[in-house]
């Protein structure tokens, strides 16, 4: 037999009916001045007896002793309020059906009983909670390190109360601070706002922390990077609670996600507002499929597409330990089960029209390419065969069988292409705006243009961080290089956001920020480790690589930029491409592809993007002139 309270929690059913005989019995003595002979009877051992049983059964049947006490919370202490005024109730019609003594029971007694047990009740849960996180227990359990921490929000709020119950985590608030003065003075569990972040540096002085606390998941990277200097002039260790998009996508233990600050934190910009509702209008209900699920992009792609319901998520990629990983993540973790994982080639023909007969994806995510530009740059049949002979597969196929909408993730490196990779890439972007603009297809093409993407495998932060580790050297291409980041979460939920709002082949650009200097990048990250560039770990410049730019673009000056339905999102628009100029160049290149004519596939592929042909008419691109030129935003 399963007992209806746990018997850790049978010393809660003691206190709680102590407490409501204290109440009843007190509510006599508080209701009569004098002593009414005929009142004796309500306060014989039986009479209280049974008011204590009523009352305790209710507060059973509400929950009342689900819980420990010291979790106690506001939602909880609503409940407390219906159990009670529901037990005396029960309680009153009790009395009323027994009538066992012929003078009734005065309705004063009921009022002041029912505002005795509420105070009781939830004074001894609130007394518990205060004793366990009393500033003098934390102080006799575990000192720690004191620290400060910037942010007066929900975020504090729930670290302070981790903080509070967890003394294992070794850490003692002794302040807050907040950009907005209002909250100056303020407590938050107990803790006083002591100031803003204007004063953060006397703040330091004055109280010397230990240590600083970032709790603001929503703030920019320039904020974060402001308070980053004012701790490190004060010789001050800082660490953050991640940002808003590894929230959503982690664990929900924010202690547990207390990290140190890293450059990732500090290149993050406000978060993005997405129209969840047109996103989960197309993917809702719908079979998905995501080439190179296992990659970088392909893998974020497949996490936030899960979040939106879809019937079925097809996931396909040629790496095993990719394609395992993310399927893994989806169905264990995440508990996704309506995933199939097709290894194999997206641009073996055969193969993809048995996914597709299969499965009839509706919707289709081609993230599949190869992506670095030195290793593209050696190896250029692959790089063609992969990046422009898959996609023109892919697309043919989608449209074959009736796909609603493809997505096609591109790159800042197609604008003036300069080397195998941008010029695979901008020969992509045709083939989706070919599709796109005829009238015999009812599939939706649009293009997703956005630069680089923080962390991904094979970017310049992960190398930076390994060459930090090992005591340097940092090396960086040029001293003006710069490019554009973006997280990978914000990039990709762009994506599906674009991919709401593309329609007939338009190409869409990610509003990139600022691009960032990759000398300030690596001076950073030497900082953040806690060395000085140039004494303690040297930054050496080995000049560009084989078909690196020194500056990316997200648009040439022959495209047009507007804005789009999205503030984040812009739209490129520009001559669409000549559709049978474009298939008789894909032809030949995929002639030279299968001959294995390395050079000639060169020769042919610069002199396509060199000379793309549109509306009948060839335009003659300088890109020397491109690449000097610098990069503009529409205002």
């Amino acid at each position: 037999m399963r007992f209806l309270v746990n018997r850790h929690r049978l010393w809660q059913v003691a206190v709680d009916g102590a407490l409501v005989a204290l109440a009843w019995i007190l509510a006599w003595y508080i209701r009569f001045d004098a002593r009414p002979r005929y009142y004796d009877r309500y306060l014989e051992w039986d009479v209280v007896a049974g008011v204590v049983a009523i009352m305790l059964a209710v507060f059973v049947a509400f929950g009342f002793y689900n819980r420990w006490w010291r979790y106690v919370s506001t939602k909880d202490m609503w409940g407390v309020l219906r159990g009670v005024s529901f037990a005396v109730a029960v309680t009153f019609l009790a009395f009323a059906l027994l009538d066992f003594h012929p003078a009734a029971v005065p309705r004063g007694i009921w009022i002041v009983d029912l505002l005795l047990v509420l105070a009781f009740v939830m004074g001894v849960r609130l007394l518990a909670r205060t004793l366990i996180e009393r500033p003098a227990a934390r102080s006799i359990v575990a000192r720690g390190k004191e620290v400060l921490i910037v942010g007066a929000g929900d975020a504090a709020q729930l670290i302070l109360r981790e903080i509070q119950r967890n003394p294992s985590l070794g850490y003692t608030p002794i302040g807050l601070v907040d950009d907005d003065p209002r909250k100056k003075n303020l407590r938050l569990q107990g803790i006083r706002v002591v100031g803003t972040t204007d004063e953060l540096p006397e703040l330091i002085r004055d109280r010397r922390p230990d240590e600083l606390l970032i709790a603001i998941p929503s703030t920019s990277g320039d904020v974060r990077e402001r308070i980053v200097e004012t701790a490190r002039a004060a010789d001050v260790p800082v660490k953050t609670l991640p940002g808003l998009h590894e929230l959503i996508t982690g664990d929900l233990n924010l202690a547990g996600q207390i990290r140190p600050v890293e450059v990732e934190d500090l290149l993050g910009r406000e978060p993005v507002e997405t129209d969840l509702a047109a996103i989960a209008g197309y993917l809702a209900g719908e079979v998905v499929l995501v080439t190179g699920a296992g990659g970088s992009i392909g893998s974020e792609l497949c996490r936030q597409i899960a979040r939106m319901d879809p019937t079925r998520l097809v996931l396909v990629d040629n790496s095993e330990p990719g394609l395992f990983e993310i399927e893994r993540e989806l169905v264990d973790e995440r508990e996704f089960h309506a995933t199939a994982a097709v290894l194999g080639d997206a641009g073996n023909a055969a193969k993809m029209r048995q996914v597709f007969e299969k499965y009839r994806p509706t919707v289709v995510f081609h993230a599949a390419a190869y992506k670095h530009v030195a290793l593209v740059e050696a190896n250029p049949i692959e790089a063609v065969r992969n990046n422009t002979l898959v996609t023109r597969t892919v697309a043919d196929i989608a449209v074959e069988f009736g796909a609603k909408r493809f997505v096609l993730i591109s790159t800042d490196k197609a604008v003036h292409a300069k080397g195998v990779m941008g010029s695979t890439k901008a020969i992509c972007e045709w083939i989706m705006e070919s599709w796109g603009h005829r009238e015999d297809t009812t599939t939706r093409f649009c293009a997703v243009r956005f630069g680089n993407v923080l962390g991904s495998s094979g970017s310049v932060i992960p190398i930076f961080r390994k060459q930090i580790a090992r005591g340097g050297p940092v090396t960086v291409t040029h001293p003006e290089m710069t490019r554009f980041f973006m997280t990978i979460p914000e990039a990709v939920q762009l994506v599906i956001q674009a991919g709401a709002i593309g329609g007939r082949g338009q190409v869409y650009v990610l509003d990139m920020g600022e691009p960032v200097k990759i000398t300030d990048l690596a001076e950073t990250m030497i900082r953040l480790s806690g060395k000085e560039p140039g004494s303690d770990v040297a930054i050496e410049f080995v000049g560009a690589r084989p078909g690196e730019k020194l500056h990316e673009e997200l648009w040439s000056d022959s495209e047009t930029v507007t804005p789009s339905s999205h503030e984040a999102i812009m739209h490129v628009t520009r001559p669409p491409i000549d559709q049978h100029w474009l298939e008789d160049e894909l032809d030949e290149l995929a002639r030279l592809v299968d001959a294995g004519e390395t050079l000639e596939l060169i020769g042919r592929l610069n002199a396509i993007c060199a000379a793309p042909r549109r509306n009948g008419e060839r335009v003659e691109l300088d890109t020397d002139a491109a690449e000097a030129a610098p990069v503009s935003k529409p205002v």
